[in-house]
């Protein structure tokens, strides 16, 4: 039995990925940025990333058995962010969310506005009534959509100044990451969902290309860009039989998945997933001595739900590493990343020699 598939990944490899891949602002529909350097790091190992007309890219391995059916990981790039959606008569702007996810978890934090001729303007996120010492309700104001609004960071206070500046409605904003990667393998950043899960995918990448192996079946790596709305990997190539969504486990409530476990979920708000492929997956976890949990995520689709929901004759599953505060600041360990890409190769039937 081979327990080392874990310890053979390159953990300096997948992290330094990983934290450049944080720094880099790509909300829901702003990928172009990051998908270039995808595609750049893809062709580092030999492979050519293939662009769908969505903006998805495809990385196919070939596989060295007859088989002409394909199996496919897949895990998006895109983040939570917002788009600038009025300027208001006081210069400030008023913002519409892209992605789920509370108004309080940005409330005070620092972003980029990037305008549609490529300038780019700090701000911060506030609420509308931003002090104590002067609104008595400050406390108690509903933070919603209505109650938010960015302060450019610009001399400007009136709707003409600001749209001087080039900025108007239909701007992407995008959040300051804040990653912090610790010596004791703490990583905290905004957008680990899904960040972590693509760094996890290029480790695979890099083994392969390191370990001169070749998996039996041909393996298709989509990046998808467009999850966090819904319909990132509702197309799937028509080769593909089996999906593995690599995406965040959860962590909270009565769930087991904790920061350093690869999560196997195995019913998400979209139903279950395919008991077999599930089954699988839990087997090779303990074959393999990997930490591992199996959880329900009732308020949880992934970029496999969309695929089914788009028509996909396929079966799917869902794993990926623990994060703690999914869609805030959220936090996971460097060895759920490292397990979640162990329990991949292993699900190839790839060994160590």
């Amino acid at each position: 039995m081979d327990t080392k598939l874990n310890t053979t990944l390159n953990r300096k490899y997948i992290i330094g990925l990983l934290d450049e891949l944080l720094r880099i602002p790509s909300p829901s529909g702003y990928c172009m940025a990051i998908m270039k350097r995808l595609e750049e790091e893809a062709q580092k190992f030999g492979y050519t990333m293939e662009r769908t007309p969505k903006g998805n890219g495809i990385i196919t391995i070939p596989g060295s058995g007859p088989s002409t059916e394909a199996i496919a990981y897949t895990a998006h790039v895109d983040t939570l962010g917002a788009m600038v959606r009025s300027v208001k008569p006081n210069g400030m702007l008023r913002i519409t969310p892209i992605g789920g996810y509370n108004m309080h978890t940005v409330e005070g934090e620092y972003c980029l506005v990037h305008t549609r001729d490529g300038r780019q303007y700090e701000g911060t996120v506030l609420s509308t009534k931003t002090s104590v010492h002067v609104y008595p309700d400050a406390r108690e104001w509903k933070r919603e959509e209505a109650n938010m609004e960015i302060r450019i960071d610009e001399l400007t206070s009136s709707k003409e100044e600001t749209e001087r500046l080039g900025i108007a409605p239909g701007d992407i904003v995008s959040w300051d990451p804040r990653v912090r990667i610790l010596l004791n393998g703490w990583v905290k950043s905004r957008h680990l969902d899904d960040k972590a899960s693509v760094a996890a995918l290029f480790g695979l990448l890099e083994w392969l290309k390191r370990t001169g192996k070749q998996p039996e079946r041909t393996v298709k790596l989509i990046i998808s860009t467009y999850e966090e709305v819904g319909h990132g990997n509702s197309y799937v190539p028509e080769d593909v039989t089996e999906l593995i969504a690599v995406d965040m486990g959860t962590i909270g409530d009565d769930l087991s998945t904790t920061e350093r476990d690869v999560s196997i979920c195995a019913k998400d708000s979209s139903g279950p997933y395919d008991y077999e492929m599930t089954s699988r997956l839990i087997e090779l976890a303990k074959q393999h001595q990997l930490r591992y949990a199996v959880d329900i995520y009732p308020q949880y689709g992934s970029d496999a739900s969309a695929a089914l929901r788009g028509g996909s004759n396929i079966r799917a599953a869902l794993i990926g590493p623990g994060v703690h505060a999914s869609h805030a600041m959220e936090r996971t360990h460097t060895e759920a990343i490292i397990n979640t890409a162990a329990l991949l190769l292993a699900y190839l039937g790839l060994t160590v020699s």
